[in-house]
């Protein structure tokens, strides 16, 4: 048996399709893969309180008492069941199932698996599936061996199959395996005194003590950490090693006339990491840098100058952005700021101009024609757009500077697929707003050099952000208030809303007390004229969300821009990019709906001007859930870096990582990015090394097959997604 082994022939056809369907696992490397998400120790319970509604939990627990009754609202008996940790008791329920009191006698303890509701107040468990522990079941034979040590692996689950059935299937596998290649090297293993991966696996699945479940977690996260680090220092050794054409900045063209022009003075850190691209894009190989800073730090200039510099070299540039509303501010911001100096071939042009293209997908015929003719023809030198640019139909004449906003709403692939519309390798620039801790930049973006800007340009005003629970009424209504004295005074307001409405998907919310009561979320096409003919009767309120036809975005987002409405209700389309310096009130609506780095996001579009701001988080999030914690933690702080990382800590791993490389399932499953920060480093430092002095990895065929097998799956994902 060997990692590619079909589950179905070691586990039978009937479990394998359980596997498959419920957990996606198809061979014997993809279950054990399957890590434990935590142990149980035999004879301690599992602490209670730590459940939430709506989980799918699978707990150690002690029976502490039973009672059958019948039913009032239906025939038959319920068989109920109050078990505890010593502290606090959860309820499980059998309807129609007597017969289980003979098994769940006061006294046993037994692993428990179901999804936690809520009735009257009290969590509960529906059905569960259990595992007694004690001998006391009809598998007993099989319990003792799959749980013979004091640490019983407990392992993501789901309705279809236990936690202790994927035990079950894990040994068999563990016991027919025959040995494992090992994709590190010797010499690292020797210098960071690693166990072998078989060890690793068998040490992880089925720990004989804290010590040795501890050796397999190091070494498994080494296996994480090395193998990507080792695919990155290749990429980056061949984007060293790539020629391209310097671009070198033209005294008394289109930069010069820019800074020139510029209507403020660039800060301290804008020129600092100015001057460095500079010295990147006058380089013989390919600038490939990550520009982050806090919402509003100027990225965009110093992407502008970037841009201008390429086109005074006689090159071209692109700026790719994730959406149409954002691609279409940065066309209209980017010919606000260049003036007459970006109106070639128009009357009022500079005497040293260049011409700015849109190209998004809704961009009619005869416009689109005309824009793949001026790209083509190099007329363009800054064209912008969305994923449109990457249809194969779209030429440049010499595409040198790619410059892609927002990278986290791409993957690396899609990159890629920009830079290749060069005749030569581009120049790549990389932003965000979505601020990056080291270990995340090294690990997701560790194909790029870094630079960040941190401060913010004088005359913006800082954000008072506050809490607003809906069930006082007085609150909610202080909110609307607070958007009725800014409109007064001249400003206008942003109210956000989690969804579209109409014909989406419902995924609503759970409401204490009921768990089938289900509120959907807050959505635009509701909330709007609710506070049209409502809250906000008399002020010009209009919406923007994304089924709107391009043309009408534009034109509510440039009344808006003008002062034409006072309030704007919209989805997240006004995440990023939007940028209209008198708003300054915004309102979250469910605001629990939203992750911690979205909601700092959203803060942005507001205090963009010299008046104070005001962002209100509208949330029925209960007090104690992670949830509220969440919004809580975004009123607390304006450091993007700070809820940057927590956000990471409460979040997957995969989902950074996976999302921001190619949006597939992440291959992190053990390492930390915050917690394995010297470890990342060292396996940078390792894999560095490595490919050094062994580029293609002719000494290391295992670890080369891994990292073949790692960029096959990922670019198969990214094909399948079209």
């Amino acid at each position: 048996m060997t990692l590619d082994t079909p589950l179905r022939s070691i586990v039978g056809d009937r479990t394998a399709k359980v596997l498959d369907s419920a957990l996606s696992l198809r061979t014997a490397g993809d279950l054990l893969y399957h890590f434990p998400r935590r142990y149980a120790e035999r004879g301690r319970l599992t602490d209670l309180a730590s459940l939430h509604v709506g989980d799918h939990v699978t707990v150690m627990a002690e029976v502490m008492r039973t009672n059958v009754r019948p039913m009032r609202q239906r025939r038959g008996q319920l068989f109920e069941v109050v078990v505890g940790d010593g502290r606090r008791s959860l309820t499980l329920t059998f309807f129609n199932q007597p017969w289980r009191e003979r098994e769940l006698r006061p006294g046993r303890q037994a692993l428990f698996a179901g999804k936690v509701t809520d009735f009257r107040g009290k969590r509960q468990l529906n059905n569960p599936d259990y595992q007694l522990l004690d001998g006391a079941s009809e598998s007993s034979e099989e319990v003792a061996e799959d749980f013979a040590g004091r640490l019983i692996p407990v392992y993501p689950a789901s309705e279809k199959i236990a936690s202790w059935k994927i035990a079950q299937c894990v040994r068999l596998v563990l016991d027919g395996l025959e040995a494992l290649p090992d994709p590190l090297p010797d010499a690292l293993k020797d210098a960071e005194d690693l166990i072998d991966l078989d060890a690793a696996l068998r040490g992880i699945h089925r720990p004989a003590s804290v010590a040795e479940l501890d050796a397999a977690r190091l070494r498994l996260k080494w296996d994480e950490a090395f193998v990507l680090q080792v695919a990155l220092a290749q990429r980056r050794r061949i984007a060293r090693l790539a020629p391209t054409p310097p671009r070198v900045r033209v005294p008394g063209g289109l930069v010069d006339a820019f800074e020139a022009a510029l209507p403020f003075t660039l800060t301290e850190g804008q020129r600092e990491v100015a001057a460095v691209v500079d010295a990147d894009l006058a380089a013989p190989h390919p600038m490939h840098r990550l520009l982050q800073g806090e919402v509003g730090s100027g990225k965009t200039v110093v992407a502008l100058r970037a841009m201008l510099t390429v086109v005074d070299a006689g090159g071209q540039a692109a700026l790719m952005a994730p959406t149409e509303v954002l691609a279409t501010q940065h066309a209209r911001g980017i010919r606000d700021l260049l003036g007459p100096i970006g109106m070639a071939g128009e009357l009022g042009a500079a005497e040293v101009a260049t011409k700015v293209v849109l190209l998004t997908g809704s961009t009619g015929a005869a416009a689109r024609r005309e824009a793949l003719a001026s790209i083509a023809s190099g007329e363009a030198g800054i064209v912008v757009g969305t994923h449109a640019l990457l249809e194969p139909d779209v030429a440049f004449r010499d595409l040198a500077l790619v410059v892609v906003d927002e990278q986290h709403r791409f993957g690396v692939e899609q990159r890629d697929v920009l830079r290749a519309k060069g005749s030569q390798p581009p120049h790549v620039l990389v932003m965000t707003a979505t601020p990056i801790p080291r270990t995340v930049a090294m690990t997701v973006y560790g194909d790029l050099e870094t630079s960040t800007l941190t401060e913010l340009p004088k005359g913006r005003s800082p954000i008072a952000t506050h809490v607003v629970p809906p069930e006082k009424p007085a609150f909610l209504q202080r909110a609307w208030a607070k958007v009725r004295e800014e409109v007064g005074a001249g400003r206008q307001a942003f109210v956000v809303c989690p969804r579209i409405g109409d014909a989406e998907g419902d995924d609503g919310l759970l409401v204490e007390g009921d768990e089938e009561e289900r509120r959907p979320p807050l959505a635009v096409l509701d909330v709007f004229p609710a506070l049209r003919d409502g809250e906000l009767a008399g002020l010009r309120v209009e919406m923007l969300h994304g089924r709107l036809l391009a043309d009408a975005k534009d034109s509510v987002m440039r009344r808006f821009a003008r002062g034409e409405v006072d309030v704007l209700v919209a989805t997240t389309v006004i995440e990023v990019g939007v940028d209209v310096p008198n708003a300054t009130v915004m309102v979250v609506m469910d605001a629990e709906r939203f992750g911690i780095s979205q909601l700092h996001q959203l803060r942005g579009r507001v205090g963009r001007g010299a008046h104070a701001a005001t962002c209100l988080l509208v949330t029925e999030a209960p007090a104690d859930s992670p949830s509220r914690a969440r919004v809580d933690a975004v009123a607390a702080t304006l450091d993007g870096f700070e809820l940057a990382s927590l956000d990471l800590e409460q979040r997957r791993e995969g989902d950074v990582l996976g999302a921001a490389q190619s949006g597939r399932r992440s291959r992190l499953r053990l390492l930390e990015l915050l917690r394995d920060g010297e470890l990342i480093v060292a396996a940078r430092a390792a894999a560095t090394e490595l490919v050094e002095a062994d580029p293609d990895l002719a000494g290391q065929p295992v670890l080369r097959s891994a990292i073949e097998a790692m960029l096959d799956e990922e670019r198969a994902e990214y094909l399948e997604k079209g």
